[in-house]
């Protein structure tokens, strides 16, 4: 069995945060404990949402659009039990995300306005799961793709997307990467003292969970606390950025 620790007291608490996510709640499900604890702390957190959600639903009385509108307002919802300051919506379609350079430019626009301190994605290098039978969407994969590469190096040198300058956002440096890890975490985040909220976080995401989904979530974060000597935990691969 994998052994992991808990890194509490050796990562500091982020001034800024920015975590890119492909649909409305994919941070919610893999970061919200770790991202209300920073909140609480006083971090100024940023959530940048790819697509529109327009796709997750089996009812079939419902529209793409409505759908849209729906999961918008329920992100922004559970962005304010986390304590979450902003939100912004890229709108791309749901389902047909593509890590080419016009996404890539996106986030690192956003990169160079917000300038965090920390930025927190999905793990570009995740496929599949054997053990959990499943299979990584592709809109997941698209999303920390672009999130990666436009943390290193198109946010950070300054000939990449000269438009920017001329706007008058210049280059950034993130200095620590997180990306999300439910299989194989190298850096796990205590969240006993905010797995409330994170529950209540998903909760808000009505139209897409129910309780048996939030009890595989509480589950999952048992499992993970457990190995690490915590009650709660979310895993992270960690990266300081020379």
């Amino acid at each position: 069995m994998m052994t992991v620790k808990t890194t509490k007291n050796i990562t500091p608490v982020p001034a800024r945060v920015l975590a890119v996510g492909a649909h409305p709640d994919d941070m919610d499900f893999s970061a919200s404990g770790t991202i209300a604890k920073w909140a609480a702390r006083g971090s100024h957190i940023v959530y940048l949402v790819c697509t529109d959600g327009s796709k997750g639903s089996d009812d079939p009385r419902q529209t793409p659009r409505r759908l849209a509108a729906i999961r918008k307002a329920e992100q922004r919802a559970a962005a304010a039990i986390l304590g979450v300051r902003e939100v912004l919506f890229l709108r791309h379609r749901d389902g047909e995300l593509v890590a080419d350079l016009k996404l890539k430019e996106e986030i690192a626009r956003v990169i160079r306005t917000v300038r965090p301190d920390l930025v927190i994605t999905m793990d570009p290098a995740f496929f599949y799961s054997l053990a959990r039978g499943a299979v990584n969407h592709p809109d997941h994969r698209a999303a920390a793709t672009a999130a990666v590469d436009a943390v290193f190096p198109l946010a950070r040198d300054r000939l990449n997307f000269p438009q920017h300058e001329k706007r008058g956002l210049m280059p950034h440096k993130v200095p620590i990467l997180l990306m999300t890890s439910f299989d194989e975490p190298t850096h796990v985040e205590d969240i006993t003292g905010t797995m409330d909220k994170k529950i209540a976080a998903l909760e808000a995401h009505k139209s897409q969970i129910g309780p048996d989904g939030i009890g595989r979530v509480r589950d999952r974060a048992a499992a993970l606390g457990k190995r690490a000597g915590v009650r709660y935990a979310e895993g992270f691969k960690r990266l300081i950025l020379a």
